[in-house]
């Protein structure tokens, strides 16, 4: 990934923050037919291997995780925050016009060894810890256990558990950190009237431009 110096992740701290509190990402192997995508919820677990891993599970009819092997390497793509940034924002646009549309976001890549995991108890577990992730913040909490056991047991046979064991990672947080504090006030004034999403760029642009 191209990471100029000023779009480097703020520190390690954040980078495992972005890779814990993220949702689907897209995971992307090479395969004997070409380059595989699949979108697939993950939990990040640091304590796996010397950097960390993501557990995930697909499909068993996707046969992506047929080709991992234990040296396959594979791509996560992980997303934080992202919007779009019109020029009208810029203070600099009012004083000479030379400013241009941007995009501004948060982002990982993250590369690791692609490892399958054929076994009822591990995928489980994994969709144990999946459902813990998504549901806990829910006034009431939907558990595995509130489905029929048979019926879960169903559908775990029809998935299989798998690992991206951590090798590196290269992070960008691109948050007008070049653009001076007054075309960042612009922006980040202009997010904040947007959708939901804007609103979340703007938080994360406030929090990297306050640190320069």
């Amino acid at each position: 990934m191209y990471i100029p110096r000023h779009f480097a992740a703020p520190d390690p701290a954040a980078v495992t923050e972005l890779l814990d509190r993220a949702g689907a990402s897209d995971l992307v192997t090479m395969t004997p037919h070409g380059m595989i995508a699949t979108l697939v919820p993950f939990v990040f677990d640091p304590a796996a291997g010397e950097q960390g891993a993501l557990l995930g599970h697909l499909a068993r009819n996707n046969d992506q995780w047929r080709h991992a092997s234990g040296d396959t390497e594979a791509l996560v793509i992980v997303r934080g925050p992202d919007a779009y940034v019109t020029p009208s924002w810029y203070a600099t646009k009012r004083e000479h016009g030379r400013v241009v549309p941007t995009w501004n976001y948060v982002t990982a890549h993250v590369y690791g060894r692609l490892v399958a995991h054929d076994d009822p108890a591990w995928t489980e577990a994994l969709v144990r810890r999946l459902t813990v992730k998504h549901e806990s913040a829910r006034p009431v909490p939907w558990s595995v256990d509130d489905a029929p056991e048979a019926f879960v047991k169903g559908h775990l046979r029809a998935i299989v558990g798998i690992e991206v064991v951590i090798t590196r990672v290269e992070a960008k947080w691109k948050l007008g950190q070049n653009r001076s504090p007054e075309d960042a006030d612009g922006v980040i004034t202009g997010l904040l009237a947007g959708t939901e999403a804007d609103r979340a760029t703007a938080a994360a642009m406030r929090e990297a431009t306050a640190e320069r």
